[in-house]
Parts: C-alpha cells; structure tokens; sequence
C-alpha cells in the first residue's frame, strides 16, 4: 500500500493560504479575496508527488462569519491535520507574528505532526528578515514566499519533498481507471453539500442552514461499493450555490459562480437539486438552461422528499389516492416547468435520512454510458428524414428547410451535422421539435444533442 502523502495549509484568516495553494497547483483553484473567511471547505488538488489541501482559517470572528459555519470551518481544518503528513503553516510577513499566529502553532505541535513554517508575503529580499519575528513560534527558521509574486516556492516545494521522502512508483493500474465525474448544482441552502456528505458518509463538506455556505466548488472521490457490481469510482462536485446574476453583489460571489460554470463544464453528468417544498423556481429554470447549454447530461433530483411525504401523510395534500399518484403528478409538474428537458431522469431523494441515494450513482452511471452511444449513419439519416416527413417545416417565402445527409461528428454532448440547404431556415421552435423526436427515437435520456449546420454548396441551387 502507497503511504499517504497528503500536505495541508493551515493559518489563521487572510494570511494567502489559498492563493500559496493556487501557485502550489499552478492555476487558480481556490477563490483568492481579501475578505476573511473566503474557504470554509476543504479543497484538495492531486499533485504529482503529494496531495495539497487548502483549509479556511482557524480562529475568525464570528461577527464576520456565522459562528456556525466558523465552528464548521475548524472542523473541516481539523479533519485536514489529522489526514495529513505535512502541516504547512502559512503567516504573514508584514503583520508579524500575532497572538493568533500563537494560538494555532500550539494547537499545531499538539497534533505531532511535522511543521513547516511559511512566512508569506515577503515581496522582496529586504524584508526577509521580517521572518525573525516569527522564531518565537518555536518551529525553527520559517521560509519567506510571495505567493502573489512566485518568490520562494520553488525552495518550498523542495522543503515538502525532503520531509515527505522520495515518491513512490506510480500505480499504473490506479491512473488508468476513470472516475465518473458528478456535479451538483442548484439555488442556495437547497441540500447539495448534504447530498454529498450522505454519499460520503461523512462531514467533510460544510452543513448548514446559512444560505451561500459553499462558495468553492469542493472535489471528493468515492468509491462506491455496490451489490454484486463491484466498485464504481466517481469525483463528487459540490458547488456554490447560484443565484441570478442582478443578485450577485459582491466580486467574491461573482468568483463562486464562475467555480460552479468550470465544474459544470467539465463534469460527465450534472444533478439540478430542487427543494421539494419549493418546487421548480425561474432560477432552476435558468440554471437547468445554462447547464444544457454547456452540453452537459442532466438530471433533476428533488431533494427533501422525507418533507413531501410527512406533508402528504399528514393529510394536508388532498385529492392524491397515493404517495405514488401525488409523486407522479409533482414529476408532472417538474417536466411542465422544465418543458425543454431532453426527457431528464427525475430522482426523488433526501439526504437527511438517504432515501433513495444510490439512485443518484446509478443515475449517473446511466448518463454516462449513454453519452458514448455510437449512432448509426443510415439510422441518423432514416430518422431526421421520417422526423421532417411527419411535421415538415414551415414555408418561409415559398421555401422549406431541407436536410440533405446526417452523420454523427462527436458525443459529451451528441454532436449531428446537418447538410442542409439555408441554416437560416432551422427556426427554434422546430429545432426543439427535432431534438425531442431524436432523443426520445434514440433513447437518450437527460443527455443533450447539438445539431451543427453546413449549408449546402453551390450545386444545390437549382433545388432551392
């Protein structure tokens, strides 16, 4: 078995923990703001010699930060000293060692962990000697780095390797194997870090009433043992919470949505999570559009179902003869508000007491698989052929959208190129038309199709 080698960066608030991680990576993972207490979650990132955690800062306010959620943080900094070998203590080089600064060594050397002391912010060579000041700290001579600036990491990565020892041989095996990639997105406070926390069968995300938690978009792996199928690997995505655009004020939410578009992008199946009590609102009409947009593989789960059900049993929903008829008719009722779903998996579920919870995993691994259905040419063609035969297209002065030849050209999302007379022509409405015959003809549920258009050349004019 390969040892752990996991390194974690620990401080107090605002000291470039996450911006010392993003250059660490050598991109931008972590959301970098001047306010405290921007990461709450634990963020890590695979390296090739080690694993980088990110973690929010111990010892923050709670006139800043709901105490709950600082409570929360410390937790989550706490489960990243515990699962680490390295503890990287990030200070600030132009404040000086502080009482907080204090605080968190103690706590550190109580772990008996081995420490490294980090003195950041040291832009220049003169003001290295800003990290004597830190020699009470009692963790030996600190080494000065700029994260902003790239000044001293190469020294520190060199530092990590020498306490870490040599990497091990690589597990060709391991690397080979893909992982599903799972995101879950949504409104605020609608369950998604639940959700993730339930699959994990942990804590490790934060939990909490306070609407906006979640401001990273936080990676954990699971591998998920199932009955008589062996084991299913995916990359869980937990993202920030999204609100509409004239609602984002502040650079720092506008950043957090930005984290949710990247892990929407390159997620293989993406989970919509609606509150049940809620039902579909103009924002998860939105977010379902952009995701689709994206060419992602969608799929709606109606979180809180726990809720639905004890408000159904309770007798205050009449006119259902069942739980199944009142489930159906709510499914119902989703579809008719997310009218342009290409016929999305709807998943009813609760993360409070995991009903229904494989179904996410299974969902997934049904979108997935679905994406890289080849599609036969003569099929392509018999069906967009028989689709414009049965509703053809509106006449535009005298004239008709034609398809002259179909081939499929690529999948993640179904990419159909069209030979066709005038592009001009495919109006949206019948666009939507063809998408559903298509989807529902191929059985493609919840996975998007783009229909790229080539007009035709200059030997069909005479047909036009």
């Amino acid at each position: 078995m390969q040892p752990n080698r996991t390194v974690a960066l620990v401080g107090k608030p605002n000291v470039g923990k996450s911006r010392l991680f993003n250059r660490l990576v050598g991109r931008r993972v972590s959301i970098v703001h001047d306010q405290p207490g921007v990461t709450r979650d634990v963020i890590s990132e695979e390296l090739p010699d080690f694993t980088l955690l990110d973690t929010g800062g111990i010892g923050l306010g709670g006139e800043l930060t709901p105490e709950i959620i600082q409570a929360a943080t410390e937790d989550q900094a706490d489960f990243a000293i515990a699962a680490a070998d390295l503890i990287l203590l990030v200070t600030d080089g132009r404040e000086g060692c502080s009482p907080l600064d204090e605080t968190v060594a103690s706590l550190l050397r109580s772990k008996g962990k081995p420490i490294q002391l980090v003195v950041n912010k040291i832009d220049q060579p003169e003001l290295e000697g800003a990290i004597d000041d830190f020699a009470r700290l009692g963790l030996g001579v600190g080494l000065p780095v700029s994260a902003e600036h790239d000044r001293g990491t190469d020294a520190l990565q060199a530092a990590i390797l020498r306490h870490l020892g040599p990497p091990p041989p690589v597990d060709l095996e391991k690397v080979s194997q893909r992982r599903i990639r799972i995101s879950f997105a949504g409104r605020p406070n609608v369950g998604k870090s639940s959700l993730c926390n339930r699959l994990l069968a942990s804590d490790r995300m934060i939990v909490s009433d306070v609407p906006g938690t979640t401001r990273e978009s936080v990676e954990r792996d699971l591998d998920y043992e199932s009955k008589g199928e062996g084991t299913w690997g995916f990359r869980l995505v937990d993202t920030a919470g999204m609100r509409r655009k004239r609602k984002v004020d502040s650079t720092l939410e506008y950043f957090s949505n930005l984290r949710t578009k990247g892990a929407i992008e390159s997620s293989d199946a993406v989970f919509l999570v609606i509150d049940a009590q809620d039902g579909v609102t103009k924002q998860d009409q939105i977010l379902a559009e952009s995701i689709l947009d994206e060419g992602r593989a969608l799929a709606i789960l109606v979180n809180k179902w726990d809720q639905a059900q004890d408000t159904f049993r309770g007798g205050a929903l009449e006119g259902y003869a069942n739980l199944k008829e009142f489930r159906d008719s709510y499914e119902e009722s989703i579809r008719k508000e997310l009218f342009f779903l290409p016929d999305s998996p709807v998943v009813f579920v609760s993360a409070q007491t995991g009903f229904a919870i494989e179904r996410i995993l299974r969902t997934a691994r049904q979108l997935d698989a679905i994406q890289e259905t080849p599609l036969p040419t003569g099929e392509l063609n018999r069906v967009i052929g028989g689709l414009l035969e049965r509703q053809p297209p509106t006449l535009i002065r005298g004239k008709r959208f034609k398809v002259y030849y179909t081939v499929q050209v690529g999948t993640r999302p179904f990419r159909i190129r069209l030979f066709c007379n005038q592009p001009h022509r495919f109006e949206k409405g019948y666009k939507r038309y063809m998408e559903k015959g298509f989807q529902s003809h191929f059985g493609l549920p919840g996975c998007p199709v783009r229909f790229l258009l080539t007009g035709k050349e200059e030997r069909y004019s005479r047909e036009d």
